[in-house]
């Protein structure tokens, strides 16, 4: 599975969102954060999602349009994303995992730094149960890439367990450094 690295130019595609509305990527007008989490009952990647939509409004102000995709169905998705304030799009054949390279591995559970984050996302989700669907998985590791308006690629990271992705503040770090032309390439 090859990955996508900064300085690469993504052929621009129209997504469809959970709520049936297209999403492109790249976006004429402003920085594409593109996530992959996991599974839709993820709490991990659902507790990492509810500190982006506490900044979106911020993240909104970054000049950065927020896109979350998971390795689930649409159906499942909107049982746990549909309150997002951005576009979540429902991936279960994968297709965008293995075209950006967005592996899947044990580590991704077997890894301490991910279970305090486990165990706060599932005390959050209370009555919505994080359990896997047909097709999901619990191995599936976190991605997230930075596309400028033009398709190119500014930064990328791949995570190495199930909290391993960028917080808040370092996505508005990195695209205001991107911005300012610096050009440190962040790639893990």
């Amino acid at each position: 599975m090859s990955t996508v690295n900064a300085g690469d130019i993504l052929t621009p595609r129209e997504l469809a969102g959970i709520d049936g509305r297209p999403v492109g990527v790249p976006d004429p007008r402003r920085i594409v954060h593109l996530q992959f989490r996991r599974y839709a009952g993820c709490p991990i990647c659902n507790l990492h999602l509810r500190s982006v939509s506490l900044r979106h409004d911020e993240i909104l102000d970054a000049g950065i349009r927020e896109v979350a995709v998971f390795h689930s169905s649409a159906e499942t998705m909107r049982k746990y994303q549909a309150e997002l304030p951005f576009p979540a799009v429902a991936d279960p054949d994968r297709a965008l995992y293995a075209e950006f390279g967005v592996e899947a591995s044990p580590r991704a559970v077997l890894d301490p730094r991910g279970w305090a984050a486990a165990v706060r996302g599932a005390a959050r989700q209370r009555g919505l149960r994080g359990a896997i669907g047909d097709g999901e998985s619990h191995l599936g590791l976190p991605a997230d890439f930075l596309i400028g308006p033009d398709g190119t690629v500014l930064a990328a990271k791949y995570g190495t367990h199930a909290d391993d992705q960028w917080s808040v503040d370092e996505l508005l770090e990195i695209a205001a450094a991107r911005r300012n032309g610096i050009g440190r390439r962040e790639h893990e």
